[in-house]
């Protein structure tokens, strides 16, 4: 069928549009792929990692983490690049698609070379894939609704985040162990046979689709509007305090993983691998997200008014006691003592809490506001605000290493650190939002019927 058979604009209907399930199924096999990539690398660089030759060559703690937080600030800079070549050229659909091949190679990269020269090159083209397609994928989500289905978008945003996290729960609990079994050959090869798998599901909803055309020469007609311009400061302005958030979040996947290493892991009659407990985090999603949908936030609406960035601003808050939890067991650890690992499932609990009230609220938030034109561009700020807190991250653990790739502020203090920092950026974030008048912008419907 020719191009011509795509629908350009969301039908007005008020059911789910025909295209969700296929974004919702491509996002759990994306996501599994990236978490469980994600989920192993420091583990891969701390222990696995080869020299030109075959021998071992692993990095020291503080060097990985860098490495570890460059990476996941690359993944969430090239949303912008993404964002640019979809709004202008390619339209959301098709950059997908050719990213999501990109993406592909650089988990073969990673699954055929051990070395750091293949550890570069298969994190630059996830960087590329990954980074590219996430404006992308979350700016279609908003695409396929009109007025007439508003009402269902903040439930399907909802399901996104589920596939997400179903996506990332199964892969952290798998790929440690393929791991530390098979070694990383196979660890890093079955994530990317679910990224192929995500890219096939992806091109099978195309006819199912609604394909927003390519703004051209419109996309920067609307930059140079006034009214679109404040619309992204205003934006902009959010996302810098949400960066630190993201600062503090992101550690799961490093300090933590390394703080688990440390700890008495035998919890359920399971003796768990440190990178496994990354697993709680999806799977308190799959619990949290319902729970904050169709339980807390409806009591908390009886009580006051709960806006978007008033979930942001509580979420930023609950961040810091959150790092407090494994700032007191960094004090046991110093003892001799080994805590239970059930004190990091506390810390999760709170964090993704956190997360849920952050995050969650961004995406959907991040869409409605968005001048229609710029949508795949404001959600590429938003993956900014990921790049800026791995950046800030990335640097602190520069300035702090040691000579021999150690760190010279470790333990309590590097938690306190963090969580003294969320603190000066969540009141900040309290008193600059206040006055923010919070708007609805969707895309316009069709007077055709959606087919079936």
């Amino acid at each position: 069928m020719s191009k011509a058979a795509y629908r350009s604009a969301p039908a007005s209907v008020a059911s789910m549009p025909g295209g969700i399930p296929y974004i919702v199924s491509n996002e759990a096999a994306e996501r599994f792929s990236y978490y469980g990539m994600r989920g192993i690398l420091v583990v891969f660089m701390t222990r696995h990692l080869a020299g030109a030759a075959g021998e071992p060559a692993p990095m020291g703690e503080a060097e990985a983490r860098e490495w570890f937080h460059v990476f996941a600030a690359a993944v969430y800079f090239f949303p912008l690049l993404g964002a640019l070549v979809s709004d202008c050229f390619l339209g959301k659909y098709r950059t997908i698609l050719i990213l999501s091949a990109v993406y592909c190679l650089g988990h073969l990269a990673l699954a055929i070379d051990d070395t750091r020269s293949g550890l570069a090159l298969g994190l630059t083209l996830i960087a590329i894939g990954s980074g590219g397609i996430k404006p992308c994928v979350s700016a279609h989500v908003g695409d396929q609704f009109g007025r007439s289905n508003a009402s269902l978008l903040p439930k399907v945003f909802g399901w996104f985040y589920l596939a997400i996290n179903l996506g990332a729960f199964l892969s952290s609990l798998l790929t440690p162990y393929l791991l530390d079994r098979y070694g990383p050959h196979v660890a890093f090869g079955v994530p990317g046979l679910l990224m192929l798998a995500a890219t096939w599901v992806f091109w099978l909803g195309r006819y199912r689709f609604v394909h927003v055309p390519p703004a051209g020469a419109n996309f920067l007609a609307e930059l140079r509007n006034p009214a679109a311009r404040r619309t992204l400061w205003r934006l902009c302005g959010i996302y810098v305090f949400v960066a630190v958030f993201w600062s503090l979040y992101d550690q799961t996947a490093s300090a933590w993983v390394q703080q688990a290493g440390h700890m008495n892991r035998n919890f359920l009659g399971i003796e768990w691998l440190p990178s496994q407990i990354q697993a709680l985090n999806p799977m308190l999603i799959l619990i949290l997200v319902p729970t904050f949908s169709y339980l807390i936030y409806p009591l908390a609406q009886r009580l006051m008014h709960v806006s978007a960035l008033g979930k942001i601003a509580c979420g930023m808050f609950l961040t810091i006691p959150a790092f407090l939890i494994p700032a007191w067991v960094e004090s046991q650890i110093a003892t001799g003592a080994a805590p239970s690992i059930g004190w990091q499932l506390l810390a999760y609990v709170v964090i993704t809490s956190a997360e849920v009230l952050v995050s969650v609220t961004c995406l959907e938030f991040s869409y409605t506001q968005a001048p229609r034109i710029l949508k795949s561009l404001v959600m590429s700020l938003y993956f900014l605000s990921i790049t800026a807190g791995n950046l800030l991250t990335s640097a602190i653990n520069v300035v702090i290493q040691d000579p021999g790739g150690g760190s010279r502020i470790s333990g309590v203090s590097y938690y306190l650190i963090f969580a003294a920092l969320m603190t000066v950026a969540a009141v900040a974030f309290a008193f600059s939002i206040r006055g923010y008048t919070e708007t609805v912008v969707l895309q316009e419907e069709a007077v055709t019927p959606e087919r079936p």
